[in-house]
């Protein structure tokens, strides 16, 4: 299935685990984006088993102020989209002439997705790490979006590095506080600006977690491309992501809003409101932690060698990142490890 971008700003709902683990509700929320206006709706691809380790250490705790104490496994348990609910879900969205894709969090995922013809597909925050996953998506040769949140100039680079070198043809980077929700005043859309100077072969766009949609709107006008915004049928109904999802009453005004702009320039003014380019995401330190990272999935003996049975990249981020997957797999342990250990260098044989 072949994809093209509209030439007004692509708007994006964003479901996550706003389905509530209802499949008759995740089918409304595919309903009323459609309804509101919106181009696609993106789910989540991913289980508990897949995106993490059912850990009880203390690691493994949530200390994030939305889901503060709770355990990532059970935390994934819940927001997680069912599996056996994606097909039907990608048939709704073909009966309605709506864009339905994924973000994937490991290889499994994105083969399922390919299954189902998924047109596009975007790389987490959290994930932008994760270079063999992204080299893994890029190989499809479909459009990808990546959210940058948290990433430092140099991890973005290696990340669009990563999927041009893929394959990717049609690369968008996402501007992204990941906070939940994100403070106005931390929003800095300038840095959305620069990614497109830095990156000119490249479209951008803002993945949005502030309250409303004021900011969206600006980022419309300072030339984003895409926008993504989280989306619930009402957020007193509760959920993991409700607290700062749009209605679908404000999700219909930001995109009429969004689809009557044409300054896709900025001005002066704008220039001036949204701050200064800043790629440290020092405000954003306390997420970096749970992004994903090489653990022992199953216990492993001194001289064992290193293969995808045994080692997993999951998250929280204690361990060796990502990128060093290749350089590890096939070598030797040169200790024992047990289950639920973050690896590093040190647990490494070399030559």
């Amino acid at each position: 299935m072949s994809f093209s971008y509209p030439e007004h700003p692509f708007i994006i709902a964003e479901m996550s685990g706003n389905h509530n683990q209802d499949i008759e509700r995740a089918l409304s929320l595919i309903e009323a984006a459609k309804e509101a206006g919106a181009d696609a709706v993106k789910l989540q691809t991913y289980t508990a088993d897949t995106i993490t380790l059912d850990h009880d250490g203390p690691e493994f705790l949530v200390d994030l102020p939305l889901w503060k104490g709770r355990k990532l496994y059970d935390l994934y348990e819940e927001a997680h989209t069912p599996w056996d609910w994606h097909p039907a879900l990608f048939e709704k969205a073909r009966e309605l002439d709506i864009v339905l894709f994924s973000s994937p969090f490991d290889e499994t995922a994105v083969d399922m997705l390919e299954s189902l013809g998924a047109p596009i597909y975007k790389i987490a925050s959290f994930e932008l790490v994760d270079l063999p996953l992204i080299r893994y998506v890029a190989q499809t040769g479909k459009p990808v979006i990546m959210s940058t949140g948290m990433a430092t100039l140099e991890e973005i680079k290696e990340a669009v590095n990563a999927a041009l070198t893929a394959g990717c043809t049609d690369l968008t980077l996402l501007h992204c506080i990941s906070e939940y929700p994100a403070p106005v005043e931390q929003c800095n859309l300038m840095t959305m600006v620069g990614l497109g100077k830095i990156f000119p072969d490249v479209k951008i766009g803002l993945s949005d977690h502030t309250m409303g949609t004021d900011v969206s709107e600006l980022a419309v006008s300072l030339g984003a491309c895409v926008i993504e915004k989280h989306f619930t049928l009402r957020r007193a109904d509760g959920g993991v992501d409700s607290a700062f999802s749009l209605e679908p009453q404000e999700l219909k005004e930001l995109c009429e809003r969004t689809k009557n702009c044409r300054d896709f320039e900025g001005t002066d003014f704008y220039h001036k409101a949204c701050g200064t380019v800043n790629f440290t995401k020092e405000d954003q330190a306390a997420g970096r932690k749970y992004r994903p990272s090489i653990y022992v999935s199953s216990p492993i003996k001194a001289g064992e060698i290193f293969t995808r049975e045994n080692i997993r990249t999951v998250r929280p981020a204690n361990g060796l990142a990502p990128k060093y997957w290749d350089e590890i797999i096939g070598k030797e342990a040169n200790q024992d490890l047990s289950f639920g250990t973050p690896l590093s260098k040190e647990h490494v044989k070399y030559e």
